[in-house]
């Protein structure tokens, strides 16, 4: 039994970071920033980004813990480390996994103030906050926790698979002020989510002398809502291109649709010094197609099997005590399976920044980064937040940014957040003619032994962009 919740646990710490692209924000050379920041500062004309190609991005981390805590040669028992694990964890860690494909982005210039972006994308998001009551009484089990009350409030998780088209302006309404919005489409391609259960499981003394101890399922309240999930998992022999065929739909707005919209802004109150800030993914997505909820809800004290001498058996010299005893939690606890619509919020992001600019170019026209502004290098701070089920997460980075070269742009990072207080980033950006490429990745230091590392970032894409007087 241990080794069996072993592999559940090293499963939700390996395949579980935030979706806090610190590298990315603000880097104005690159055109997948408008995604970050609609009144980001635009100086090209024109950009497409190469199909699936334009931006691949995967992130995970988990707050608490690392696969290095539990497989380090030191010595120490397997079954000890997770012992050590579970007990050092809180209810308020968590894992998370976030995914993101471009499928396809673009945007021109309407005019010289104001510039279009197009695109669409698919996302994988997960987050899973630890369920510390539960990971103790299955690892420890309930002989030596005789009165306490274990809470079905632990359990706190969604995860969602969906695509996203937008649109987005990005207006200069002066030579000090840019802002920006997006709409967004939302097709959801599957959901699954868990985050308002209540209710307390609880050994003790029995009250009424039958038995040494009595269980008490008290007040349980507990729903698990999942659309887009039903009609796959349903039918074992399920005919496998009939399923591809469905997600396909699913994609391209045949899955529960939603909207949202993001909005942003630029302000450079003085030449040198620059404000951004950001507030991304305001929106719902409403689930009516392939909708399941499971709830469970009631109370239910129970002494265990009590046995009886054998005249009292049944004819064959059996008694049915399992049977029995589900019946009797059948009937004070109901599990329902409900088929209501539901609304689910997407995870709301805020970003803001302060940059500062120096080091002026020679002979240079226009500076990306600097929005016409000639200036080699920026150094600055920026924060970020996304609201989870539980509570808001929050970053904060000091950022380096350095033109090198005409065709080469460099991004440095250092970032505190719930992951890591020693987290560095790098990105660089690419330019050959029209042809544009970019890499980043952060938490550096720790890709030297990835076990160690509790949160990893990678991103990667390719662009043409066009300038008019190319």
């Amino acid at each position: 039994m241990r080794l069996k919740i072993s592999y559940i646990f090293l499963f939700l710490v390996v395949l579980t970071h935030g979706q806090n692209k610190e590298i990315l924000y603000d880097f104005n050379d690159i055109p997948q920033t408008l995604n970050q920041n609609p009144g980001a500062l635009v100086a090209f004309d024109k950009h497409f980004g190469i199909p699936l190609l334009s931006q691949i991005h995967f992130s995970f981390g988990s707050s608490g813990v690392s696969a290095y805590d539990i497989f380090k040669n030191d010595g120490v028992d397997v079954n000890t480390k997770i012992s050590n694990v579970i007990f050092s964890l809180s209810n308020r860690d968590y894992f998370a996994v976030n995914q993101q494909l471009e499928i396809i982005n673009g945007g021109w210039r309407k005019d010289e103030n104001t510039y279009f972006s197009y695109g669409i994308y698919e996302e994988a998001d997960i987050v899973s906050y630890f369920p510390k009551d539960l990971a103790v009484l299955l690892w420890e089990g309930n002989a030596n926790y005789i009165g306490r009350s274990f809470s079905l409030e632990d359990i706190n998780f969604k995860g969602e698979l969906l695509s996203i088209f937008h649109f987005g302006i990005n207006k200069k309404i002066s030579k000090k002020l840019t802002v920006g919005a997006r709409a967004k489409i939302y097709s959801s391609i599957a959901n699954v989510n868990s985050t308002n259960n209540s209710g307390t499981f609880t050994t003790r003394e029995s009250s009424t002398g039958d038995n040494v101890y009595e269980h008490v399922f008290q007040f349980l309240d507990g729903t698990l809502q999942t659309s887009g999930v039903a009609s796959l998992l349903g039918d074992d022999n399920s005919d496998f291109s009939k399923d591809i065929k469905t997600l396909r739909k699913r994609i391209l707005f045949g899955g529960n649709l939603g909207v949202g919209v993001d909005v942003g802004f630029t302000y450079q109150p003085e030449e040198q010094h620059v404000i951004t800030g950001s507030l991304l993914d305001v929106g719902a997505i409403f689930h009516s197609k392939d909708v399941e909820t499971y709830h469970l809800n009631g109370s239910y004290t129970t002494e265990g099997l009590e046995l009886v001498f054998p005249q009292l058996l049944d004819e064959d010299g059996t008694t049915p005590y399992w049977e029995n005893l589900e019946e009797a939690f059948d009937e004070n606890i109901k599990i329902d399976t409900l088929r209501n619509n539901y609304v689910t919020w997407r995870s709301t992001k805020f970003n803001a920044s302060y940059r500062y600019n120096f080091g002026k170019g020679n002979g240079q026209d226009c500076d990306c980064y600097a929005g016409s502004k000639p200036y080699l290098n920026g150094v600055g701070l920026q924060v970020f937040s996304i609201f989870r089920p539980r509570q808001p997460q929050f970053a904060a980075t000091a950022f380096y940014y350095r033109r090198l070269f005409d065709f080469l742009k460099l991004k440095a990072t250092y970032t505190v957040d719930d992951f890591s207080y020693h987290n560095i980033g790098l990105g660089a950006s690419m330019h050959f003619g029209n042809f544009n490429m970019y890499l980043m990745g952060n938490n550096l230091s720790e890709l030297q032994n990835i076990s160690k590392t509790q949160s990893v970032s990678l991103q990667f894409g390719i662009n043409l962009i066009f300038d008019s007087d190319e």
